[in-house]
This record gives structure tokens, C-alpha cells and sequence, in this order.
């Protein structure tokens, strides 16, 4: 990601390592580039299930002694909120410039109205086929999230599935008014060259 781009740039974070994506996101908003990504509860993290739980629940135990709902650390179940802190912590987040740097980035679950119709792209240095050996393990951010309480995973795959229902019938319709034009093309390809020896 060596461009910079004056539009938001939209990731799709299916399929990417968590502190890889995270790493790429902190250098590119620190610079000035607005970044959203879609589809946080897709990202793997390394590593088998059962090892990423029992970390998460040893995050859970670090609580502040005398105020904890006021002064945290606040144990965030969300997927994207897990991308968020993942990304807060390579970045000066209490300095002006930080939290600027914060604000260029968007995060959701699932694909919501505005990004389904927008191009989706994916960070090469930061996908698990290309970064992780074959044969080793790995989980999801979106089983993990379910299994300490985010309780919105059924509400997610209920609206992917619609989703995707709806993007395939868009591609299918691309794809007919794709033919239909290939095909007006070839038949007029003889009156195109009539038309060009009469200086059209």
C-alpha cells in the first residue's frame, strides 16, 4: 500500500492475520490515509482456538482495583473492537496526532449498506495463506468473540446471508448486460468498418 489515495480506502478483512492487518492499518492512518475495513469477524488470528480463548480470558482477570466500569481497561468482545485495540496499541493514541490517526479508521462486522457496493481490496503482506505455513492452526476473530459474549454472531450471519444473495444476483444481471454488449459489438463489427472507410 505505497499509494496514497484522497478517497477511503475499504478492506475486506476476510482471511487476514490480526496483528499483521493491524500493523499495515496503524503505518497507512498515522500518514493520512482514511481506512475502512469491512468484515472484522472474518479475521484469523494464529494459533489454535483454545490457546487465543485461554489469552482472552487472561485478559479478562487485568481489571483496575477501585473503579472498574469508569477506569478500565475495558475488555471489548466485538470483533472490530478487538481490531481497534489491536491497532490503538501501535499507534501514539494519547498524543494529537494519534488520535487523529484514530479517526480515519472505520470498522464493522459484516458489509453494511454503503461498502457492499463499493471495490474491496486485500493487504498481499497481511493474508494467512501467504503468511502462515500449511498445517498450522488458527482461528477466527468471530468464534472467539462469541465465546467471551459478543452476542451478535447469528445477527451478522443472518444479514451476510442476505447479503450475499443479493451481491450474486447483481453479478448475474453484470454478467448478462456483459454478453448482450459483446454480442451487439460482434454484430455490428461489419457496419463499425463501413463507417470508419467513410471517415466516421
Amino acid at each position: 500500500m505505497a499509494t496514497f489515495s484522497s478517497s477511503p480506502i475499504v478492506i475486506d478483512g476476510k482471511g487476514h492475520l490480526l496483528g499483521r492487518l493491524a500493523s499495515i492499518i496503524a503505518k497507512q492512518i498515522l500518514s493520512g490515509q482514511k481506512i475502512t475495513v469491512v468484515r472484522c469477524e472474518e479475521i484469523n488470528i494464529s494459533g489454535s482456538f483454545f490457546r487465543n480463548k485461554l489469552r482472552y480470558h487472561n485478559f479478562l482477570h487485568k481489571r483496575h482495583i477501585v473503579n472498574p466500569k469508569k477506569s478500565g481497561p475495558f475488555h471489548h468482545r466485538a470483533p472490530s473492537k478487538i481490531l481497534y485495540r489491536a491497532v490503538r496499541g501501535m499507534i501514539p493514541h494519547k498524543t494529537a496526532r494519534g488520535a487523529a490517526a484514530l479517526e480515519r479508521l472505520k470498522l464493522f462486522e459484516g458489509i453494511p449498506s454503503p461498502y457492499d457496493r463499493k471495490k474491496r481490496m486485500v493487504v498481499p503482506e497481511a493474508l494467512r495463506v501467504l503468511g502462515l505455513k500449511p498445517g498450522r492452526k488458527y482461528c477466527t476473530v468471530k468464534r472467539l468473540s462469541h465465546e467471551v459474549g459478543w452476542g451478535y454472531k447469528d445477527v451478522i450471519d443472518r444479514l451476510e446471508e442476505k447479503r450475499k444473495i443479493k451481491a450474486g444476483a447483481f453479478y448475474d444481471r453484470k454478467l448478462a448486460a456483459a454478453k448482450l454488449r459483446q454480442k451487439a459489438h460482434e454484430d455490428h463489427s461489419s457496419s463499425y468498418e463501413q463507417l470508419t472507410t467513410l471517415g466516421y
